[in-house]
């Protein structure tokens, strides 16, 4: 926002100080408006958007302290600068904590005064621009190929724009099939790499002197076969993004050499001398407990502290039930167009399998057995015949309570909250929505169980 277009609204009931401070700041191109006291302040706020405004702290009708608290419960985001005189500093220095941008002492400085009011435009700018994403990523049910409007994928959304423009490197975790891949692609398209190459490598899926040649390349001759010289995936990557996912199943010796090529940014391929010079940002995902396995020997510390600058965590599905419905709407109307297909929709009680279902393979999982019930359906709906087996008797495969006749419904009440716990492999929250009951009343429970 440049000046010219930056409006500054003064409030003040000394004449001499508007004129003086309006004279100042037009010299430097700002748009100044004024109001006499507060309330006349505050009838200028309601109509139109300052990004500042520089008020007195005691003025007729409102002062600057009531000012502040109106911009404050109308969810503005004007910075407000107070006015002051040497007996209310201890007011002023009071008000920034409430939310007040600074202060300026009488007589006012007009080298303060235009020091003071770019920082104070960039903090409104800075504010109105994460409110918009923040309102933004609110309505958003899809994001690049992600979908879904669970507190859990909001977050993520927000996540990654923000980690989109840096240059950091982020690793990825969650089960297999919550689409870690598909949230390497979306930070990898909203960063300034975004028009440039996306290399994936599965690290699993291949032995280990395989995959160092993936990764690295190898010149003519570097072994039996060799008959051409082969670019690796940091090479082809060059400038743009590397995805390493299932990092976690990486020997210890590719792991030394992928931690030398992020932290100099050069390697050299299998059998070359000459080093490769290369610019490329690495994500990382992993399905596996990767503490664990430094505590086990199996994956470098140093790597994963080189790796893990910014770490996304995603959910699995059996957390974020809300998601299924847009993400059943999302898949049939893929598959739909894929098959050729008209079907309108899923009958109630395919949906109400379909939410109590525990979804081992969170969304790929899913996404399968949308794809087959569209294949399988006859009918203009889609209906429990079309589903899998494994998923029509997963209610049978639950576990079951029995309990002996003659207990108190006290001892009822701790087996029925203790098996549900041992169930959801102790995640409270989940065994909280289950019971019905809050988390805090979950641990009370525990509390008066002895747990």
């Amino acid at each position: 926002m440049t000046p010219k277009k930056t409006k500054i609204l003064i409030a003040d009931d000394d004449t001499n100080i508007l004129t003086g401070l309006k004279t100042v700041l037009i010299q430097y191109d700002y748009s100044v408006r004024t109001a006499r006291d507060g309330r006349e302040a505050i009838n200028k706020l309601q109509k139109t958007e300052f990004p500042v405004l520089l008020t007195d702290l005691e003025m007729p009708h409102a002062g600057g302290l009531d000012i502040l608290e109106f911009i404050r419960s109308a969810e503005m985001s004007t910075q407000v600068i107070f006015i002051t005189g040497k007996g209310t500093i201890a007011t002023a220095v009071d008000a920034m904590k409430k939310g007040a941008y600074d202060y300026l002492t009488k007589p006012v400085s007009a080298e303060r005064l235009i020091s003071i009011i770019p920082k104070a435009v960039e903090h409104y700018e800075l504010l109105v621009n994460y409110q918009n994403l923040e309102q933004r990523i609110k309505s958003l049910t899809h994001f690049e190929d992600l979908v879904g409007q669970s507190k859990q994928m909001l977050y993520i959304y927000k996540m990654i724009e923000t980690v989109a423009e840096s240059t950091a490197t982020v690793i990825i975790t969650g089960e297999s099939g919550t689409g870690k891949e598909l949230v390497a692609k979306a930070i990898h398209r909203r960063s300034p790499r975004g028009e440039r190459p996306f290399i994936a490598v599965n690290c699993s899926a291949f032995p280990e002197d395989i995959l160092e040649n993936e990764l690295f390349g190898h010149e003519k001759g570097a072994f039996t076969g060799a008959i051409d010289e082969k670019p690796g995936c940091f090479e082809l990557a060059d400038t743009g993004t590397l995805f390493l996912d299932e990092i976690g199943e990486m020997s210890l010796q590719t792991q030394a050499k992928i931690l030398r090529a992020l932290e100099e940014k050069r390697y050299r391929r299998l059998g070359g001398k000459k080093e490769i010079q290369v610019d490329v940002r690495v994500l990382a995902a992993t399905n596996r407990n990767l503490k664990k396995a430094i505590e086990q020997k199996t994956f470098r510390e140093d790597l994963y502290f080189r790796l893990c600058v910014v770490e996304i965590d995603i959910p699995p599905l059996r957390d974020r039930i809300e998601d299924i419905h847009l993400l059943i709407d999302e898949f049939l109307h893929q598959f739909n167009q894929l098959n050729g297909k008209n079907i309108s929709g899923l009958t109630s009680r395919c949906r109400e399998i379909l939410l109590r279902y525990g979804w081992p393979g969170n969304v790929r999982e899913l996404r399968n057995t949308i794809e087959r019930a569209v294949i399988m359906c006859k009918k203009d709906q889609i209906d429990i015949y079309d589903l899998p087996d494994r998923i029509l008797t997963y209610d049978r495969e639950q576990p079951l309570l029995t309990m002996e006749l003659g207990k108190t419904l006290e001892e009822a009440e701790k087996k029925y909250v203790l098996q549900t716990l041992q169930m959801v492999d102790q995640n409270k929250s989940k065994a909280a929505q289950i019971l019905g009951i809050s988390v805090k009343g979950l641990y009370n429970k525990l509390e008066e169980y002895g747990e």
